[in-house]
C-alpha cells in the first residue's frame, strides 16, 4: 500500500530540492505557486460553464467550423 512521506522522509526531500535548485528555489516556488492559481482559475471558468449549460442556458457562439461560400474556390482544378 503506497503511504505520504514521513517527517524523515520530507527532510530529505527538503534537503535533495535545496541541493538541486539552490538560489532559485524561491523563483521555483513562486512559479509553481502562480501556475496553480490559473489552473484553479482555469478549473472555476469551466465549472461555471458547465453550471450554465446545465440550468438551460445556451452556451457561448462558437465561430462555424463550415467556411463561408466561395473560399474554396482557389483549390478548384480547371
Amino acid at each position: 500500500m503506497l503511504q505520504w512521506p514521513g517527517t524523515f522522509e520530507w527532510l530529505i526531500i527538503g534537503l535533495v530540492a535545496l541541493l538541486l535548485f539552490g538560489k532559485r528555489l524561491p523563483d521555483v516556488a513562486n512559479s509553481l505557486g502562480r501556475s496553480y492559481r490559473e489552473f484553479r482559475r482555469g478549473l472555476a471558468g469551466t465549472e461555471e460553464e458547465f453550471k450554465k449549460g446545465a440550468a438551460g442556458e445556451p452556451p457561448p457562439s462558437s465561430p462555424s467550423a463550415t467556411p463561408p461560400p466561395g473560399a474554396n474556390d482557389g483549390d478548384k482544378v480547371g
